[in-house]
């Protein structure tokens, strides 16, 4: 891997960054507000905060650079493939129980739900990440869909998921701000009270952590080559790779071999092609 310190570096510095922002969310629940309870009381709500950072900031931002770690290279694609989807579903479903845990809330103060722009954009990144999550087992890890439509939407998969994560950074960023507006009277936010200082430094940590991790995930140099990628999975039935041709090689002339051979390295290079795809995959 080319600078292969400096990646370490950079991956330390996001662990580090990452695991402070999901102890300052329990350090901000425990110490500032009324701690975590499922009782319809300000404890429930608390949940969302807490469930959002260590979720669908911390755990998603870890399934995007998983292909980028180099001990990881020599595993085979498909067990990579389940370890980012595995570390998405766990995401997506700390996203839904913080969801479930906002709406309780709002319903048994009867507070209004869906009014802000914070939960307008929130609902809409939750939406459509499990479509990100749900096309991304269909396409990229059943073995149903065809090489060329894999092809064909892995840079949308790829942008789609950048944009999501990018966005949920946003977010989480517009709910702790109206958090401490609604929460913080006297003295109110403006004056910078101790939790509002605290808070803000969680949400500057949370900038540098969403930075940190599309910084990786952009950097071409730091992708997982594509020797090191296994096969990619087939559509079930289709023949596998250099059987026919290898046949077909059997029982034809030269000229034939050498049209065979041809065909064969332009697969291999789309397989490869795809490979340097895959590897950025962002469920």
């Amino acid at each position: 891997m080319e600078d292969y310190g400096r990646f370490l570096a950079l991956l330390a510095s996001t662990l580090l960054v990452g695991f402070l922002s999901v102890i300052l969310s329990l350090v901000w629940v425990f110490h500032y507000r009324e701690g975590l309870s499922w009782d319809g009381s300000p404890g429930e709500f608390n949940w969302h905060p807490v469930l959002i950072i260590t979720g669908f900031v911390f755990i998603q931002g870890i399934a995007i650079i998983v292909y980028r770690l180099p001990w990881t290279w020599k595993c085979s694609k498909l067990l990579m493939k389940f370890i980012h989807a595995g570390l998405n579903t766990i995401a997506m479903i700390l996203a839904i129980v913080s969801m479930v845990a906002v709406f309780e809330f709002h319903n048994a103060k009867n507070i209004p739900n869906m009014y802000s722009l914070h939960s307008w954009i929130g609902l809409t990144a939750v939406i459509f990440y499990s479509l990100q999550l749900f096309l991304g087992f269909a396409v990229f890890l059943l073995p149903f869909a065809p090489v060329h439509l894999r092809v064909a939407l892995m840079p949308i998969h790829v942008y789609s998921g950048l944009t999501i994560f990018a966005t949920v950074i946003a977010t989480a960023l517009m709910g702790i701000t109206e958090k401490l507006i609604f929460a913080l009277k006297t003295p109110a936010y403006s004056a910078s009270p101790p939790e509002a200082t605290f808070v803000n430094c969680l949400g500057l940590l949370l900038v540098i952590f969403g930075s940190l991790i599309l910084w990786m995930a952009s950097r071409p140099h730091w992708k997982r080559p594509p020797a090191e990628n296994t096969k990619i999975l087939r559509p079930i039935g289709a023949t596998p790779e250099g059987t026919e041709v290898e046949s077909t090689m059997t029982n034809s002339s030269n000229a034939d071999k050498s049209d065979l051979r041809g065909n064969t390295e332009a697969a291999r290079k789309q397989n490869i092609k795809f490979d340097e795809a895959g590897q950025r995959s962002t469920m």
